[in-house]
């Protein structure tokens, strides 16, 4: 058993019943004092005191012998307590040791999967091998800067204009085909390599400050919004699960798209046909997109058992999974029966509507024509399963305390979550429904009801449960399709934008601060300033990249993201890490969308872990046939034979090496080690724990493990 790091503390076992034993020295200036705690032997060793100071007073002479002895082995006690943690930070660092070399032994890449020939694969190949020659480049100038450290010619001054002048006048000697070579080498770089460096490092700087600005100012609103405490209300009372006919109860259609969930689905079902809402203003549609035949046969099982519960569900497949969610969506709207419905409430497989959802929403619509979309926040069953749920619960604690809520509060407008919302049918309509064009359908929809002059209430206070990706692969796959679909929606509604019949305040707004500065300039120069820009100065130290940009403003923003999630303060470094970690990621998901890549269609389903599901399937079926009372089930014995083929098959989890992270972190490494040569502290630091955590990331060896 390792020992405990809490040695530092009072363990319990290491109180003793007693009476605390306090001995006080006087001083001339003030009186210092050393508490011990331990048996008394004796009654009288205590210590005086009285109203008007303390009093000094003697302990007998076998009293004070035993607190020294006391003393001492306490200290001793602390000693060993510190050398079993040293001890077991060591076995901490040789099981990191030993699951690296797993990983390496292993050699699942991510690029395994990938179809050959295809235009994202050749894309993501030519990002690779940019990465790979920027560091084999790299090894080299690190190695001649080493040859050149020892000689004593050592050229990073700031200072252009004399290092320069030192070359040219011949005040250093250097002498030799390497002198020559690395003479010349300075000469490059001075001339021709620094100024554009340094150029493009300002551009990055002032894009930084001017997002940095933005995400200052959208805390400055979230605190005004506490100040003064702020709340969207419905103009009445709305209904109330108590009120009976005398309350506001529209028709609602809710609809849960899905695509082979066979972890959540029975969570997601059983969530929504538990809404308290009058059944006959309540229609449920399950719209399944799945190809896996088990996860149909099961979706279909599990909507029959509550029709004959009573509840008003229907049950949709469809064979061609065009348009992926956005055609899943349109299709169900096309049924004939939608238009006796006035909203719709759409939550994906994993989320779990509390009872009284439709009730904390719904009212808002009433007497405000102008409502289209009322938006709930998320909450998550996983957020502290592992370090990437922490760190994706930040985010996302941000991303709804701030950007949804003030953007709500302040503009009436905010992109719509996807899920978690409930929408004026007509304004669906009005703004032409849903379109397959992009990745980010729910985004899309948002901006042309906007256009449409329709507003949003996003309700903070509202919550809806699911979960949050385990892996980092399904992580980096969700992430990829939340950054390239927005560029795939700039370059389509950017000319319905500017002749959208709208202020020209909020066309600047969404076409300045929504797409441009936080879906592109974002991750454009979180990329190329912390992972191409700042090992580049290390070896053109010419060109400067100071040191608030590199730690304190980064530092400071992060504090602000981190501030709606109080409790994970403690992961503020490896937060700040991973978010530049994952800007390449990000990066290359910009660009595709951008640029309309191959890469930017790909809709991959986020793997679910079903963490708050009822267990594996093989239970399921059991419950499932308890509860039809020996009822024959359609195809259930070719399905328990399916599930045990499934089992025999089963693939072992792995974890896999991703290439453009693993270059990165050689990459920042490198450059690490040449900062350490120009004695740049903070430089060193930064590119030393981010290259570690590239290093982590590239082995997968955060989040949980993968089938």
């Amino acid at each position: 058993m390792s020992p405990s790091f809490d040695w530092w503390g009072n363990s319990k076992d290491t109180h003793h019943m007693g009476t605390p034993v306090v001995v006080k020295m006087e001083n001339p200036n003030n009186w210092s004092m050393v508490e011990l705690e331990g048996p008394l032997d004796d009654e009288d060793d205590f210590l005086l005191s009285s109203a008007d100071g303390p009093m000094q007073a003697r302990l007998p002479e076998k009293a004070r012998n035993k607190n020294a002895k006391q003393l001492t082995w306490v200290l001793l006690l602390k000693a060993h307590r510190a050398a079993g943690c040293l001890t077991s930070i060591a076995s901490v660092m040789l099981g990191l040791a030993a699951a690296i070399r797993r990983r390496v032994a292993a050699g699942v890449t991510d690029t395994a999967d990938n179809n050959t020939g295809s235009k994202s694969t050749a894309v993501r190949s030519r990002m690779y091998f940019c990465i790979k020659a920027f560091l084999l480049v790299s090894l080299v100038l690190l190695g001649l800067e080493v040859a050149a450290y020892f000689k004593g010619w050592h050229f990073g001054s700031p200072n252009l204009q004399i290092q320069y002048l030192l070359l040219l006048t011949n005040a250093v000697d250097i002498k030799g085909v390497f002198g020559s070579l690395y003479s010349k080498w300075v000469l490059i770089r001075v001339e021709y390599l620094a100024p554009p460096l340094q150029a493009l490092t300002n551009g990055c700087i002032v894009l930084f400050l001017v997002q940095s600005v933005d995400r200052l100012v959208m805390c400055l609103g979230c605190l005004w919004i506490k100040l003064k405490k702020i709340k969207p209300v419905p103009k009445r009372n709305g209904s109330d699960p108590e009120s009976g006919e005398g309350g506001y109860f529209p028709m609602v259609l809710v609809q849960i798209p899905m695509c082979n969930e066979k972890e959540v689905y029975q969570q997601s079902i059983g969530a929504v046909c538990n809404l308290d809402w009058p059944k006959g203003k309540l229609l449920i549609q399950v719209l399944d997109d799945s190809n896996d035949p088990t996860a149909q046969i099961l979706i279909r099982e599990e909507v029959e058992k509550w029709q004959k519960e009573g509840a008003n569900i229907l049950y949709r497949h469809r064979v061609d999974r065009e348009g992926y969610k956005a055609g899943n969506l349109k299709s169900a709207m096309n049924c004939s029966y939608v238009k006796d419905y006035e909203f719709v409430a759409i939550f994906d497989a994993d989320f779990q509507p509390a009872p009284d959802f439709l009730h904390k929403t719904v009212p808002h619509f009433q007497d405000n024509d102008e409502l289209g979309l009322v938006q709930a926040r998320w909450s998550f069953v996983n957020k502290d399963e592992n370090l990437l749920t922490r760190l994706q619960n930040i985010n996302l604690a941000f991303h709804f305390e701030v950007e949804q809520q003030v953007n709500g509060v302040f503009l009436n407008f905010f992109g719509f979550n996807g899920t978690a919302g409930v929408w004026r049918i007509k304004a669906l309509e009005e703004s032409g429904g849903w379109l397959e064009r992009t990745t980010v359908e729910d985004m899309d929809i948002a901006v042309r009801a906007h256009l449409h002059g329709w507003k949003f209430i996003f309700l903070n206070d509202v919550e809806c449960q699911c979960e949050l990706p385990e892996s980092y692969e399904a992580y980096r796959k969700q992430q990829h399709r939340w950054h390239s679909g927005p560029m795939q929606l700039f370059r389509l509604c950017l000319p319905d934008v500017i002749r959208a019949k709208i202020s020209i305040w909020k066309k600047a707004n969404m076409i300045f601060l929504f797409f441009l500065l936080r879906k592109l300039i974002l991750p454009f120069y979180s990329f190329t300033l912390f992972c191409i820009i700042l090992p580049m100065t290390m070896f053109i130290p010419e060109a400067q990249l100071p040191a608030w940009v590199v730690c304190y403003v980064p530092a400071t923003m992060s504090f602000l993201n981190i501030l709606p999630a109080p409790k994970a303060f403690p992961f503020i470094v490896p937060y700040l890490l991973f978010e530049n970690t994952m800007s390449v990621t990000k990066f290359n998901a910009m660009i595709s969308g951008l640029f309309q890549l191959g890469s930017a269609y790909e809709w991959v389903v986020t793997k679910k872990s079903g963490r708050s599901s009822e267990g594996d399937l093989v239970s399921l079926l059991e419950k499932e046939t308890k509860h039809q009372r020996g009822e024959s089930l359609p195809n259930l014995d070719e399905m328990r034979e399916e599930l045990k083929q499934q089992e025999k098959l089963k693939k072992k989890k792995h974890n896999r090496m991703y290439t453009k992270e693993l270059a990165l972190a050689f990459l920042l490494l490198t450059a690490s080690a040449r900062s350490l040569l120009s004695a740049q502290g903070i430089h060193f630091y930064f590119l030393l724990f981010q290259g570690i955590s590239f290093l982590l990331v590239g082995l997968d060896l955060i989040g949980e493990q993968i089938e």
